[in-house]
């Protein structure tokens, strides 16, 4: 079976954007109790914008390709499979590790085993919620593999992570928005979905039928 079309992938519809937006945004809404209740701290996290781009433009969704980064990566098993990655700036990553640590970690520092094993927790978290969120739409078992955690530049880690035989050639990019509450912080975050080309046609088949 040929690859779809790519005008096809990134033009859907704006009805089909809505869609997909709408099972973000059910994901984000579980990823967000789930944190509030491990932190004791008030976390809501919005979907301000959701995109399908080439993996070759993954880097650029992120921002400038300096841009010291965290990033969990997973395999996406079940009925359809890929990777799914969480990138996170340094700075909300910091954020993230000290509320689910309850200690701080500042920059200039390493996260150490404590901070790295709670960021692995938050990618658990997210990617679990947002796959939770899409194996309701698509009415299949999605499953994540442990996590594992890279960091460095957005370039490095963006360009080395995700290039396995499990991923194809689009990425489903989900950019939120992190606000703490009690500190009256926002900060942002981004989920991305690398189905494989298969998995790839089976996602886009159900968006279509919107």
């Amino acid at each position: 079976m040929s690859e779809p079309p790519t005008d096809d992938i990134r033009n859907l519809s704006p009805g089909q954007l809505d869609a997909l937006r709408e099972v973000a945004n059910i994901g984000a809404g579980h990823a967000a109790t789930a944190l509030s209740q491990m932190t004791g701290s008030t976390i809501l996290i919005s979907v301000p914008r959701i995109r399908v781009v080439p993996m070759a433009d993954m880097s650029v969704e992120v921002g400038p390709p300096e841009e010291p980064v965290a990033a969990v990566l997973m395999s996406m098993l079940g009925d359809i499979t890929g990777r799914t990655l969480l990138v996170f700036p340094r700075a909300t990553a910091l954020r993230l590790a000290s509320l689910l640590a309850g200690r701080e970690f500042v920059d200039g520092q390493g996260f150490g085993a404590l901070g790295e094993s709670a960021l692995r927790e938050v990618g658990n978290i997210l990617s679990g919620a947002y796959l939770n969120a899409l194996s309701e739409f698509l009415g299949m078992v999605l499953l994540n593999s442990p996590p594992n955690l890279a960091t460095g530049s957005a370039k490095t880690v963006l360009s080395s992570g995700p290039n396995s035989s499990e991923a194809g050639p689009y990425v489903f990019c989900v950019e939120s928005e992190f606000t703490m509450h009690e500190q009256e912080e926002r900060l942002r975050g981004f989920f991305m979905l690398l189905p494989d080309p298969p998995s790839l046609r089976v996602i886009l088949k159900s968006i279509r039928l919107w």
